[in-house]
């Protein structure tokens, strides 16, 4: 019995060491994403990441074309056209922003989720310093790009959508299948923009291997990995470690793309993920019905 306490904290360990292992991983995919894109465009970057998403997917999904239905697969489709407008925007964000900037604000979309049917006032308490932070890292320091911070929120909502969407997707289609369909729409609506984009484009040998490698590391590794952490660590865990996304965000910002962000808004980074760390890790588990009905309300 004695062994059964540290064979859980080992497993603990082994699945939260590998959840900071797919953050550095998406991370430094969206630092490459940075450097690729004044090279082809956020397009077509995003068209790549998504292409090596469904190479890596579509072998291990069979259709049979008697459940291929508008009415199964809907929301599988409205999936892609969140992981399409996500990415895109994100990425743009990045280019206008900066990766620091762009992952703070993004971050909004999930966190705003995880407290949307919350009634402490700790939580009130934790958005009113999440958005003291996102005040204080676009508007105090510099000139922000206002278009960029449109887009950054953009990215916010269908990051949100797509947490939804994949829950929702998660308990109405098995296996990989949901993941796949979207994918596929995904690759479908982002495609024709990567082609009106290949004119000004600017490739390279160097160029391809970082857009090979967005792709990895940004899509592939992270999602090929999420089942085996969260069979090892707790929903709260994962929501917690990956809070501290935009921290992560900001140092592939300056390692990578050279990013200089002042005192102030390296201030506003902490606090949003303090915020954001704060209101999850104190959060009580509410009762599946509840999490059915809040998922059925706001989708």
């Amino acid at each position: 019995m004695s062994q059964v306490p540290a064979s859980t904290r080992r497993r603990t360990i082994v699945g939260a060491s590998t959840q900071l292992g797919t953050e550095v991983s998406i991370n430094l995919g969206s630092a490459l994403a940075g450097v690729a894109i004044p090279s082809v465009g956020s397009p077509i970057v995003v068209a790549a990441r998504q292409l090596v998403m469904v190479v890596v997917l579509l072998p291990f999904y069979r259709p049979r074309r008697a459940l291929l239905t508008w009415r199964r697969l809907w929301p599988a489709v409205a999936l892609g056209v969140s992981l399409a407008v996500m990415n895109l925007s994100f990425y743009e964000a990045v280019h206008r922003l900066g990766l620091g900037i762009a992952a703070t604000v993004e971050f909004l979309g999930p966190l705003l989720l995880a407290l949307a049917t919350s009634r402490r006032v700790l939580d009130v308490v934790c958005v009113f310093v999440a958005g003291a932070g996102v005040v204080l890292l676009t508007g105090l320091e510099g000139t922000v790009d206002g278009w960029g911070i449109a887009l950054a929120l953009v990215a916010a909502a269908s990051w949100a959508a797509y947490i939804l969407l994949t829950r929702r997707v998660a308990l109405g289609l098995p296996g990989l299948e949901g993941l796949t369909v979207g994918s596929v729409v995904s690759l479908a609506l982002i495609l024709p923009l990567a082609v009106l984009g290949l004119a000004s484009a600017t490739f390279s040998w160097p160029v391809v291997g970082l857009l090979l490698a967005v792709g990895l590391l940004s899509s592939a590794i992270p999602y090929a990995l999420d089942t085996f952490i969260l069979r090892r660590i707790t929903a709260r865990l994962y929501a917690i470690i990956t809070s501290f996304g935009p921290v992560v965000a900001a140092v592939f910002g300056w390692l990578v793309l050279h990013e200089r962000l002042g005192w102030v808004q390296l201030l506003a980074i902490v606090l949003v993920c303090v915020a954001a760390g704060t209101a999850i890790a104190t959060q009580r588990p509410a009762p599946a019905s509840e999490l059915e009905r809040t998922a059925e309300s706001l989708t």
